[in-house]
């Protein structure tokens, strides 16, 4: 799901800036100030966010801390967006809405929200959007990147291992000349407290709160932080906040397994249709003899050559679609027979702010394996555990050669009211990793779509997980239980509506392949 940039990042360059400082919160006894939000008494002062932007969409600015310990320091900026509540004699508050990532801009969210969203929502919030810090056009973090450098994960080789090293920490050591010790306070952590100044410098007691992928982290930490300031929280398509960060990717390995045997069962019950085996078995075949030949001779779909790694890499994410999946590898088999086969669509590589944002945030949330020998070893034991992307997933980054983090990992662990989205077979956050999700936040639901395909829940799926996720919003109200839907159409828009864009799912494959399938 590569999604265009949004706004105009500002050059990384005029980033981090001293500004006037602010007050310190007084701790009890006169301790040390609790790194919390500051107060910010200094309401938005909200424009027209363009000439081009519809006249009721505004934007302004929050300044919050870098460094949320030492509050009378260097202030940042966070910039915000809303459009308010349709029927201000409906209006319950605001509804903070994040699209994933981490490095997804959401500025422009409530434009393309409410062109989804039901009026029932649009009456009840004003819905606000916001570029978490590092990330758009909150102090934005650049640190130079290439293209070679914003590719990860990458699979392991012995051969191409110490180069995959090199480059590591040739990126942090790029991040950390370009922006030193500051580059530390870009964090989930500090990005939920500047949720919470927002929501003090809107003037409000509480926010809601939409978040898709990533965003399901930083609501969950929101909660933690700020547990009697959270109203209704939708978390949707969820990871597991206790295995931040290097556990959710590696959990990738192994979540492919079952989504790969459930399409070869697929696709042989449909062999007249794609001619790729009878049984289960044989379509397994047809694909590991693909992977095969393609190391000894990569295949060629337009310019493109795709040898065996490049075809596991995209192919992880489709598995979970079985149709795009079967599709998909009968273009391959086509082409590697020498068959016309139609050229893939260009997908521009992250940009160096998506890329080193993520980067900052994914190392400095939690401490990862210091030692490069660890990757290694990892690598080819997942590698042989799961060897359709097990090497992938546990192979060396940046974050082994990140500064060390500022503050522990946010143990999530809490009774927040909260309601949890989740497609049975989605490849960006795994069934397995919601159901983490609601294990910590022990006052939620979770709404599981059975053979529910994709990611993204709330607007993209089918009614029957629209209809609880709208109830809960307008009223407050959580299914009495866990709630299993089954799989359905999307629902129709409103007339002159279009979709949201799909949530961005964890860096490194924020689509599940170029061939051009639906997330």
């Amino acid at each position: 799901m590569k999604a265009r940039r949004l706004a105009p990042a500002v050059a990384a360059a005029s980033a981090l800036v001293t500004l006037a400082p602010a007050a310190a919160v007084a701790a009890p006894g006169g301790a040390r100030p609790s790194p919390a939000a500051a107060p910010l008494s200094v309401p938005v002062s909200w424009q027209r966010c363009g000439p081009d932007s519809p006249a009721d969409f505004e934007c302004g600015t929050v300044r919050v801390p870098l460094d949320y310990r030492n509050p009378a320091g260097k202030r940042i900026d966070i910039a915000v967006s809303r459009i308010r509540a349709a029927d201000p004699e409906k209006r319950r508050g605001v509804l903070l809405i994040n699209p994933g990532g981490p490095g997804g801009e959401g500025l422009q969210m409530p434009v393309q929200f409410r062109r989804a969203l039901p009026r029932s929502v649009l009456d009840s919030y004003d819905l606000v959007g916001f570029d978490p810090r590092g990330i758009g056009r909150s102090t934005p973090v650049a640190c130079g990147l290439n293209e070679e450098e914003t590719h990860w994960p990458r699979p392991y080789g012995t051969k191409t291992f110490a180069a995959d090293t090199a480059r590591s920490r040739g990126t942090a050591d790029k991040c950390r000349a370009g922006y030193g010790t500051d580059l530390k306070h870009f964090t989930t952590r500090n990005t939920a407290r500047d949720m919470d100044a927002v929501r003090a410098a809107l003037g409000e007691r509480k926010i809601s709160y939409l978040g898709y992928s990533y965003g399901t982290y930083l609501g969950s930490v929101y909660t933690q932080l700020f547990p009697r300031r959270a109203d209704r929280f939708v978390l949707d398509s969820a990871v597991d906040p206790g295995l931040a960060w290097r556990e959710n990717f590696r959990n990738w390995g192994a979540a492919v397994g079952p989504a790969f045997e459930r399409w070869t069962r697929w696709t042989a019950a449909r062999d007249g249709r794609y001619g790729l085996g009878a049984t289960p078995e044989a379509v397994s075949r047809t694909f590991w003899d693909l992977v095969r030949g393609a190391e000894r001779k990569p295949i060629r779909i337009g310019d493109d050559l795709f040898g065996g790694d490049a075809i596991r890499d995209e192919m992880r994410g489709l598995f979970f679609g079985v149709e795009d999946a079967a599709e998909t590898v009968v273009m391959l088999k086509d082409a590697a027979a020498g068959k016309p086969v139609p050229p893939l669509p260009e997908e521009p590589p992250p940009s160096d702010n998506e890329a080193s944002s993520q980067f900052a945030i994914l190392c400095g949330d939690a401490a990862w394996p210091r030692n490069p020998g660890t990757y290694a070893r990892d690598s080819v034991r997942d590698g042989k555990r799961y060897p359709l992307y097990g090497d992938f997933a546990s192979n060396i980054t940046p974050c082994a050669f990140w500064d060390r983090p500022v503050e522990p990992p946010t143990k999530v662990d809490n009774r927040v009211p909260a309601l949890i989205l989740q497609n049975e077979w989605d490849s960006q956050t795994p069934l397995n990793t919601a159901r983490g999700m609601h294990r910590a936040l022990k006052g939620s639901r979770m709404v599981t779509v059975d053979e529910g395909e994709g990611h993204g829940v709330y607007l993209f799926g089918g009614a029957c997980a629209n209809t609880v996720a709208t109830e809960y919003l307008t009223s407050g109200r959580l299914p009495a239980g866990d709630v299993i839907c089954r799989a359905e159409p999307a629902p129709r828009q409103r007339s002159g509506a279009v979709a949201p864009p799909a949530p961005k799912g964890p860096p490194g494959a924020a689509s599940p392949g170029r061939f051009g399938a639906r997330p």
